[in-house]
Protein backbone atom coordinates (compact mmCIF):
# COMPACT_ATOMS: atom_id res chain seq x y z
CA UNK A 1 0.00 0.00 0.00
CA UNK A 2 1.10 3.69 -1.19
CA UNK A 3 1.77 6.05 1.70
CA UNK A 4 -0.33 8.53 0.05
CA UNK A 5 -3.46 5.98 0.39
CA UNK A 6 -2.51 5.09 3.95
CA UNK A 7 -2.60 8.88 4.34
CA UNK A 8 -5.85 8.84 3.08
CA UNK A 9 -7.34 6.37 5.77
CA UNK A 10 -5.94 8.09 8.09
CA UNK A 11 -7.15 11.90 7.07
CA UNK A 12 -10.71 10.25 6.58
CA UNK A 13 -10.52 7.95 9.37
CA UNK A 14 -9.70 11.23 11.82
CA UNK A 15 -12.60 13.35 9.66
CA UNK A 16 -15.19 10.35 10.50
CA UNK A 17 -14.69 10.50 14.25
CA UNK A 18 -14.06 14.30 15.14
CA UNK A 19 -17.47 14.72 13.22
CA UNK A 20 -19.28 12.40 15.01
CA UNK A 21 -19.93 10.17 12.15
CA UNK A 22 -18.64 6.88 14.18
CA UNK A 23 -18.10 5.64 17.88
CA UNK A 24 -14.62 4.74 19.02
CA UNK A 25 -14.33 1.43 17.08
CA UNK A 26 -17.09 1.84 14.82
CA UNK A 27 -17.32 2.16 10.91
CA UNK A 28 -15.02 0.54 8.03
CA UNK A 29 -13.76 2.13 4.81
CA UNK A 30 -12.25 0.46 2.11
CA UNK A 31 -10.45 0.84 -1.88
CA UNK A 32 -10.81 -1.00 -4.24
CA UNK A 33 -7.19 -1.84 -6.29
CA UNK A 34 -8.10 -4.33 -9.70
CA UNK A 35 -9.07 -7.87 -7.88
CA UNK A 36 -8.06 -6.91 -4.03
CA UNK A 37 -9.60 -4.99 -1.55
CA UNK A 38 -7.82 -2.09 1.39
CA UNK A 39 -10.24 -2.73 4.33
CA UNK A 40 -10.17 -1.19 7.80
CA UNK A 41 -9.24 -4.18 10.08
CA UNK A 42 -11.92 -5.33 12.34
CA UNK A 43 -12.09 -3.60 15.47
CA UNK A 44 -9.78 -0.64 14.79
CA UNK A 45 -10.04 2.80 15.84
CA UNK A 46 -10.60 5.33 12.61
CA UNK A 47 -9.16 7.62 14.22
CA UNK A 48 -5.80 6.40 14.84
CA UNK A 49 -5.64 4.38 11.93
CA UNK A 50 -1.80 2.37 11.64
CA UNK A 51 -0.75 0.62 8.50
CA UNK A 52 -1.57 -2.53 10.54
CA UNK A 53 -5.06 -1.31 10.56
CA UNK A 54 -5.82 -1.59 6.69
CA UNK A 55 -6.12 -5.08 5.53
CA UNK A 56 -5.03 -6.43 2.04
CA UNK A 57 -7.80 -8.71 1.19
CA UNK A 58 -9.14 -10.25 -2.42
CA UNK A 59 -11.91 -9.31 -4.21
CA UNK A 60 -13.82 -12.49 -4.88
CA UNK A 61 -12.46 -14.87 -2.09
CA UNK A 62 -10.90 -15.35 1.35
CA UNK A 63 -7.36 -15.49 2.34
CA UNK A 64 -5.47 -16.10 5.15
CA UNK A 65 -6.66 -12.31 5.99
CA UNK A 66 -9.88 -12.55 6.39
CA UNK A 67 -10.41 -13.11 9.88
CA UNK A 68 -8.68 -9.63 10.34
CA UNK A 69 -10.91 -7.88 8.10
CA UNK A 70 -13.91 -5.88 9.00
CA UNK A 71 -16.30 -7.50 9.75
CA UNK A 72 -18.65 -5.95 7.14
CA UNK A 73 -16.02 -7.29 4.40
CA UNK A 74 -18.81 -9.60 3.07
CA UNK A 75 -20.99 -6.32 2.17
CA UNK A 76 -18.16 -4.69 0.63
CA UNK A 77 -17.35 -7.18 -1.66
CA UNK A 78 -20.78 -7.07 -2.91
CA UNK A 79 -20.92 -3.61 -3.66
CA UNK A 80 -17.76 -3.59 -5.47
CA UNK A 81 -18.81 -6.64 -7.49
CA UNK A 82 -21.62 -5.16 -8.52
CA UNK A 83 -21.23 -1.31 -8.62
CA UNK A 84 -18.13 0.92 -10.34
CA UNK A 85 -17.18 2.11 -6.38
CA UNK A 86 -13.85 2.12 -5.98
CA UNK A 87 -14.49 3.34 -2.33
CA UNK A 88 -16.75 2.83 0.21
CA UNK A 89 -17.40 4.17 3.27
CA UNK A 90 -19.86 2.89 6.46
CA UNK A 91 -20.45 5.28 9.20
CA UNK A 92 -23.22 5.11 12.04
CA UNK A 93 -24.43 8.63 12.35
CA UNK A 94 -26.46 9.57 15.26
CA UNK A 95 -29.15 12.20 13.06
CA UNK A 96 -29.40 9.78 10.34
CA UNK A 97 -29.94 6.62 12.13
CA UNK A 98 -32.85 8.07 14.27
CA UNK A 99 -34.65 9.74 10.92
CA UNK A 100 -34.14 6.09 9.91
CA UNK A 101 -36.33 4.71 12.23
CA UNK A 102 -39.16 6.65 11.37
CA UNK A 103 -39.03 6.87 7.50
CA UNK A 104 -38.61 5.01 3.99
CA UNK A 105 -36.67 7.65 2.53
CA UNK A 106 -34.64 10.72 4.29
CA UNK A 107 -35.51 13.63 1.62
CA UNK A 108 -32.77 16.42 2.86
CA UNK A 109 -35.02 20.30 3.46
CA UNK A 110 -31.92 22.13 3.40
CA UNK A 111 -30.09 23.46 0.32
CA UNK A 112 -26.71 21.99 0.07
CA UNK A 113 -28.44 17.91 1.15
CA UNK A 114 -31.07 18.76 -1.43
CA UNK A 115 -28.60 19.78 -4.15
CA UNK A 116 -25.85 16.98 -3.47
CA UNK A 117 -28.36 14.45 -2.55
CA UNK A 118 -32.21 14.53 -3.54
CA UNK A 119 -33.01 12.01 -1.69
CA UNK A 120 -31.65 8.50 0.58
CA UNK A 121 -33.54 5.43 0.86
CA UNK A 122 -33.83 3.66 3.91
CA UNK A 123 -33.22 -0.07 3.53
CA UNK A 124 -34.27 -2.76 6.11
CA UNK A 125 -32.47 -5.56 7.09
CA UNK A 126 -32.98 -8.55 10.21
CA UNK A 127 -29.13 -8.98 10.64
CA UNK A 128 -27.58 -5.46 10.29
CA UNK A 129 -23.77 -6.13 10.64
CA UNK A 130 -21.88 -7.59 8.47
CA UNK A 131 -24.57 -10.43 7.06
CA UNK A 132 -24.88 -12.09 3.89
CA UNK A 133 -28.59 -10.65 4.23
CA UNK A 134 -27.41 -7.11 3.89
CA UNK A 135 -24.90 -7.92 1.20
CA UNK A 136 -27.65 -9.23 -1.17
CA UNK A 137 -30.21 -6.28 -0.41
CA UNK A 138 -27.82 -2.85 -0.46
CA UNK A 139 -25.83 -3.26 -4.14
CA UNK A 140 -29.05 -3.43 -6.23
CA UNK A 141 -29.71 0.07 -4.25
CA UNK A 142 -26.58 1.49 -4.95
CA UNK A 143 -26.50 0.91 -8.54
CA UNK A 144 -29.05 3.82 -8.77
CA UNK A 145 -27.88 6.07 -5.78
CA UNK A 146 -24.52 6.63 -4.09
CA UNK A 147 -25.85 6.76 -0.44
CA UNK A 148 -27.97 4.15 0.69
CA UNK A 149 -29.09 4.02 4.85
CA UNK A 150 -30.05 0.89 6.43
CA UNK A 151 -32.21 1.17 8.88
CA UNK A 152 -30.81 1.35 12.39
CA UNK A 153 -27.26 0.90 11.68
CA UNK A 154 -25.81 3.45 8.95
CA UNK A 155 -25.35 4.73 5.57
CA UNK A 156 -23.15 2.92 3.20
CA UNK A 157 -21.58 5.99 0.39
CA UNK A 158 -19.88 5.13 -2.30
CA UNK A 159 -17.29 6.90 -4.67
CA UNK A 160 -14.28 6.85 -6.81
CA UNK A 161 -12.38 8.02 -3.68
CA UNK A 162 -12.50 7.85 0.25
CA UNK A 163 -13.13 11.67 0.16
CA UNK A 164 -16.56 11.08 -2.47
CA UNK A 165 -18.12 8.43 0.02
CA UNK A 166 -17.24 10.90 3.01
CA UNK A 167 -18.59 13.86 1.82
CA UNK A 168 -21.76 12.30 1.02
CA UNK A 169 -22.08 10.70 4.31
CA UNK A 170 -21.17 14.04 6.10
CA UNK A 171 -24.00 15.71 4.28
CA UNK A 172 -26.37 13.06 4.96
CA UNK A 173 -26.07 13.88 8.81
CA UNK A 174 -26.49 17.31 8.60
CA UNK A 175 -29.20 17.36 6.67
CA UNK A 176 -30.77 14.76 9.24
CA UNK A 177 -29.52 17.07 11.81
CA UNK A 178 -31.08 20.19 10.37
CA UNK A 179 -34.85 18.10 9.55
CA UNK A 180 -34.75 16.92 13.40
CA UNK A 181 -34.88 20.33 14.15
CA UNK A 182 -37.30 22.08 11.91
CA UNK A 183 -39.45 18.83 12.38
CA UNK A 184 -39.46 19.68 16.26
CA UNK A 185 -40.14 23.04 15.79
CA UNK A 186 -43.63 22.17 15.08
CA UNK A 187 -44.53 24.57 12.07
CA UNK A 188 -44.97 24.11 8.50
CA UNK A 189 -41.96 24.48 6.64
CA UNK A 190 -41.49 27.58 3.96
CA UNK A 191 -40.58 25.69 0.78
CA UNK A 192 -37.74 27.85 -1.05
CA UNK A 193 -36.31 25.20 -4.09
CA UNK A 194 -37.43 25.40 -7.17
CA UNK A 195 -38.35 21.75 -8.75
CA UNK A 196 -38.63 20.72 -4.98
CA UNK A 197 -41.67 18.13 -5.81
CA UNK A 198 -39.31 16.28 -7.86
CA UNK A 199 -36.66 15.29 -4.85
CA UNK A 200 -38.86 12.83 -3.65
CA UNK A 201 -39.54 10.97 -7.00
CA UNK A 202 -36.22 10.86 -7.92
Amino acid sequence: MSGDLLEQFRRIGRDLFVAGLVSSHGGNMSVRQGDRILITRRGSMLAQIEERDVIDIGLEENDANVTLASTEIVVHRAIYQATSALAIVHTHPPYAIAQSLVKDEIVPIDSEGSYLLHKVPVVAAQLTAGSTEVAELLPAWLKEYDLVMLRGHGPFAIGHLLEEAYQLTSVLEMACRILTVAEGMGAELKEYRKGSEQYESW
